[in-house]
């Protein structure tokens, strides 16, 4: 029997009596604070062996990617950057006989590539280099062993998760046809986390299930009128409407972080193949009681606690409803750079009415809001972590949220610690208990030092 007091005996949210699904939303065109879209690289070129994503931009793109990587100088990750020197922005150059130029070289040195993404950036666009008409005339070049497609990951108009999305999109055209029905799932997840996704659905029966970004470009990923679709993430609005392009179709459901969303986000898959209550019940009761009990330990520190999202990473408004509903906070302002409902739907209905929801920034009044409040935890990007903290507020950097694995089940007791660390830091900090517990002072707030191997994606 199911003790969640928010579920029902087959795992179906129970709404709560007003949700924000018609609640009005503040809409916000000034001064905004964001990540550059290039981040993605550091998890996708992990996810997709065979591909390489060429930047094609500034030497201030390659330092952000090295330093965001991690990069050992003796490495060969998959991805670099085309710089842009002074004459390519000044237009004295071919900017494009350069780029086939460096991608030939670049070919010739990696056979291994299949895929390569053109990735456009701040500088490229200032300068409007066509990527789109490059990727097309290098593929008639190097077809059919590479495929070239192009994104972009400029951090102009973006936030960087997008950076994400706009990959995922720019490969949807290019997948074959295919009649047959099938499952496909939506968004780069760590390793570990996809491999506990795709058993928990396999021993439902569900199948096949195809997953987006794929290992290698050779697999057997496809797209037509009989697939179904499932985002694993909240961001990817373009890929969405892609694969509706081609003819898929979506199932709405909440994201799968923490025990109640992970479980009504396979409920809705599981509806969709016709799963009966019995098996759904045989397959995810112990991930489930798992997950439960991981929360509720990290949870005491959170419950009656406030919390005011910044709009950063595109997850706040999941986010929200996982604290607010499994950890017995309340949310004071939940702000998003963009607000999809076809996306994040299913997500309004269970917040229950009460928090200010914001879309785009305005970061100079957001942050008047912010004060006015005194949230207990302010979720947001790095460039405001500090101010905040030296003002005296406790805040959780968003970036981490997005390079930790947090999906699922087994992750769900992960995800609440994040939250609940800097808050118990501050606890402690007030009653003066030495730092020998927690974080050494070196360590920016919000961000604790990771272990081997934590960081999957």
């Amino acid at each position: 029997m199911n003790d969640h007091p928010d579920l029902s005996p087959v795992g179906r949210p129970a709404r709560p009596a007003k949700g924000c699904g018609d609640a009005p939303v503040l809409h916000q065109r000034g001064q905004h604070e964001v990540f550059c879209g290039l981040t993605g690289i550091i998890w996708l070129h992990r996810k997709m062996q065979d591909a390489f994503f060429l930047v094609v931009g500034s030497r201030t793109c390659a330092h952000l990617l090295q330093s965001a990587a991690g990069v050992m100088i003796f490495a060969e990750p998959r991805f670099g950057t085309a710089i842009l020197e002074e004459q390519d922005l000044a237009g004295l150059a071919d900017a494009h006989e350069e780029l086939d130029r460096e991608v030939s070289r670049l070919l010739s040195r990696r056979p291994d590539i299949r895929q390569l993404f053109l990735v456009g950036s701040c500088p490229s666009e200032v300068i409007k280099l066509d990527l789109a008409r490059a990727a097309e005339r290098l593929t008639k070049v190097h077809a059919p062993h590479v495929r070239v497609l192009n994104y972009s990951g400029s951090g102009i108009e973006t936030t960087f998760t997008q950076g994400e999305d706009a990959c995922l999109a720019a490969m949807v055209p290019a997948l074959p046809e295919t009649n047959a029905r099938q499952l496909l799932i939506a968004g780069a997840l760590p390793d570990v986390v996809e491999d506990q996704m795709v058993g928990l659905l396999e021993r439902m029966g569900i199948g096949p299930v195809r997953v987006l970004p794929a290992p290698r470009a050779d697999g057997d990923l496809a797209v037509g009128s009989e697939t179904v679709f499932a985002l694993a993430q909240p961001f990817l609005g373009d890929t969405h409407a892609a694969l509706v392009r081609r003819g898929a179709r979506h199932i709405p459901a909440p994201f799968p972080f923490g025990e109640e969303g992970t479980t009504a986000w396979l409920r809705a898959i599981a509806d969709e193949f016709g799963v009966d209550d019995a098996t759904f019940e045989a397959v995810t009761a112990a991930p489930r009681a798992r997950a439960r009990k991981a929360v509720a330990a990290a949870a005491e520190t959170l419950r009656d606690r406030s919390v005011f999202f910044f709009p950063d990473s595109q997850l706040e408004l999941s986010l929200a409803r996982f604290l607010t509903r499994e950890c017995g906070m309340t949310a004071l302002e939940v702000g998003m750079p963009y607000l999809n409902r076809q996306v994040i739907g299913a997500e309004l209905d269970l917040i229950a009415e009460g928090p200010v929801l914001s879309e785009g920034q305005d970061v100079d009044r957001q942050l008047d809001r912010c004060r006015a409040a005194q949230p207990d935890l302010s979720v947001c990007g790095l460039g405001l972590a500090n101010p905040l903290e030296a003002e005296g507020l406790t805040t959780k950097w968003a970036i981490e949220l997005v390079f930790t694995p947090v999906h699922f089940y087994e992750q769900a007791g992960d995800l609440t610690a994040l939250f609940a660390r800097p808050i118990r830091r501050r606890d402690l900090l007030k009653l003066g208990v030495p730092s020998g517990g927690i974080e050494p002072p070196s360590v920016a707030p919000g961000l604790r030092p990771a272990a081997t191997g934590e960081v999957a994606r």
